[in-house]
């Protein structure tokens, strides 16, 4: 009987602890979710980085390249799942999972994958992005009941990014250029790529900018004419794997070679994967402060 009884209340512990839910903080509002997944799917690669920096797993992920960080997610036993625009419903449900996680390109499929199962979105706000990495490291930490390992990754993040602040603050202006296709667009200090400035700390080398997705289209002559202490350079093309005139090659001209960055050796660089294709995470952000603060240190 006391065997008998040892197990009932064992199951009813366990249930117990399945069944408790947690409340987070998302990009539509607080969620309450189930504590404790064990059939996680995610279609964003910064989520993923995420969820494998506080220690949890995933059974779902997005096709398509990843940064060396995420290599071991390219294959067994994970199952890809469509891509960050497409997820391939029929698969998802064929797992069975117990949560959904989408953000940013995915965020438009967010009704649909709410039909499988339960879904979240971490979407990240450009405008604050350090922020957004708060609320989502915390967010699945307190799913995963990693509450603790999240604060310590954080405090570790904060302290590199308020290193950063302090070198970029005496650097002088910026300019950010995405290339894609043999043209150019930059983006400023409310686009996409706004932790240059709001957070690392870097001076905007124009005021305003078109802050849409795309950014606004420049030119070797605009770049001459702005003349920035530095510029940073994310080749969309080497991003996503696709052929096209490498980022360098395309600003090795007279006009941009004759500006204070070019002169200085203050074109920069970044890893295009981390910046146009991973996102909001710890990884990628403290890959790139160590390559800025390198940078800087020169």
């Amino acid at each position: 009987m006391r065997q008998i009884l040892s197990a009932l209340c064992f199951f009813l512990g366990t249930t117990a602890l399945h069944a408790q839910t947690v409340t987070v903080d998302t990009a539509r509002g607080p969620v309450e979710v189930e504590s404790g997944p064990q059939r996680v799917v995610t279609l964003d690669l910064g989520v993923l980085d995420t969820i494998k920096v506080i220690g949890g797993d995933v059974v779902g992920v997005p096709n398509g390249v990843k940064p060396d960080y995420l290599s071991e997610y390219a294959g067994t036993p994970y199952t890809e799942v469509g891509t960050f625009f497409e997820p391939d419903i029929e698969t998802i449900a064929a797992l069975d999972p117990d949560l959904i996680i989408v953000a940013g390109r995915s965020q438009a499929k967010y009704d649909e994958l709410s039909g499988l199962a339960p879904t979240i979105d971490l979407t990240t706000d450009t405008t604050d992005f350090v922020g957004s990495i708060h609320r989502n490291t915390e967010t699945i930490g307190a799913i995963y009941g990693r509450e603790e390992v999240a604060r310590t990754a954080l405090k570790e993040l904060d302290a590199k990014v308020t290193a950063m602040h302090d070198m970029a603050a005496e650097a002088g202006t910026a300019l950010t250029i995405l290339t894609t296709g043999g043209r150019m667009s930059t983006h400023g200090a409310k686009g996409r790529f706004s932790v240059l400035y709001g957070d690392f700390g870097f001076e905007p080398a124009i005021a305003e900018v078109d802050s849409g997705n795309h950014g606004q289209p420049i030119s070797n002559e605009f770049i001459r004419s702005t003349d920035p202490d530095w510029i940073f350079v994310i080749d969309r093309d080497a991003a996503i794997g696709r052929d096209g005139q490498p980022a360098a090659q395309l600003l090795d001209n007279p006009l941009v070679n004759d500006t204070k960055a070019a002169k200085a050796g203050h074109i920069v660089y970044l890893d295009p994967i981390d910046w146009y294709v991973v996102g909001a995470s710890i990884t990628p952000v403290e890959n790139s402060v160590a390559t800025i603060s390198g940078a800087l240190a020169k």
